[in-house]
């Protein structure tokens, strides 16, 4: 049978390309934590829900950043195979950022599935970081940005153009900081978030960059983690209003309530795969389903449903799971 992305073009699109959770840590114990609970998961599961990122900008001690930058290596080479761990490192202005990228991508680049760089403010950013891990020998490790200010988000098209760049993150706690208290603190909050017309408008602008390049937008934390409904109805709203693809966790309590948000629900999957195996068996002529015509324009997006199910460990028959294996 052939495979769909080998007929759909534009089917494999990047929002589409990575776990849609990104789990945070910076504190020794709770890195270990992480990591195991991924091996956990993923067996769970039966596929990698969510990313690692060990966490260099606010994990490392100031005065201590070397220390932590040699410690996340450590973690980062014992990490299992098959493992996907990241790193967020120091700005690029930052006076530890070259110490970062040569301690840690110098050392682990084969282990990493990507870089996240913080308060990236233009493509000159996103090149300084690029031309850093070149020089580190970390020629084909992603880029992972976050937007964090106006200024920021006015560029997030042009950075997200950068053919380095996998993934854009919002910061949404620097970014009201960065209005000098225009923006009220219930901008930070889960309703507030959603509601302040200018925090809205930065989601928005950032999603539809990912999508206008094929990168993943990444939404921001929920920093209530012990609230997991308020948690849940942000994710939703992330995943089925704004058009993201991916969301952070700093707490693991916060893994499980992500993917389930960001994952299609039964309906709509079983939908899915009826239309593509009988489009599969229409050699991918148009065919009808429940009354209604379907041609390559509408199984994109039925494949799409069926990626994210595979992503978040929905199970899927023999045959289809086959093809995220080819």
């Amino acid at each position: 049978m052939i495979h769909p992305r080998d007929i759909l073009l534009g089917a494999q699109a990047g929002a589409f390309a990575l776990p849609v959770c990104d789990h945070y840590s910076g504190v020794e114990a709770r890195m270990k934590k992480s990591l195991q609970l991924q091996v956990d998961l993923t067996a769970e599961y039966g596929t990698c829900v969510f990313d690692v990122t060990l966490d260099c900008e606010d994990g490392a001690p100031v005065g201590g950043e070397a220390e932590h930058a040699a410690l996340v290596t450590e973690l980062a080479l014992g990490a299992p195979a098959g493992a996907r761990v990241a790193v967020r490192v120091h700005p690029v202005d930052h006076a530890h950022f070259d110490a970062d990228i040569s301690i840690i991508a110098g050392q682990t680049a084969s282990k990493l599935v990507h870089l996240m760089v913080p308060k990236v403010e233009s493509v000159a950013d996103v090149q300084r970081a690029a031309s850093a891990l070149d020089a580190a020998g970390a020629r084909d490790l992603p880029l992972h940005v976050l937007i964090e200010s106006p200024s920021a988000v006015h560029r997030a098209f042009d950075i997200a153009a950068h053919p380095r760049v996998q993934s854009l993150s919002f910061g949404l706690m620097d970014f009201v900081s960065a209005h000098g208290g225009a923006i009220p603190s219930s901008g930070m909050g889960v309703a507030g978030q959603f509601s302040h017309p200018l925090v809205l408008r930065a989601k928005l602008e950032i999603a539809s960059a990912c999508h206008a390049h094929g990168k993943v937008p990444s939404h921001n934390v929920v920093t209530e983690f012990k609230d997991l409904a308020a948690l849940q109805t942000a994710a939703q709203t992330a995943a089925r209003e704004l058009g993201y693809t991916r969301m952070w966790s700093i707490h693991p309590d916060q893994i499980r309530t992500i993917v389930a948000a960001f994952a299609p629900d039964e309906a709509e999957v079983q939908t899915a795969l009826a239309i593509i195996e009988r489009a599969a068996s229409a050699h991918w002529a148009p065919v009808q389903h429940d009354g209604r015509l379907h041609d390559r324009a509408s199984y994109r997006y039925f494949w799409q449903v069926i990626e994210r199910a595979h992503q978040t460990g929905h199970p899927l028959p023999d045959a289809v799971r086959g093809w995220f294996l080819a």
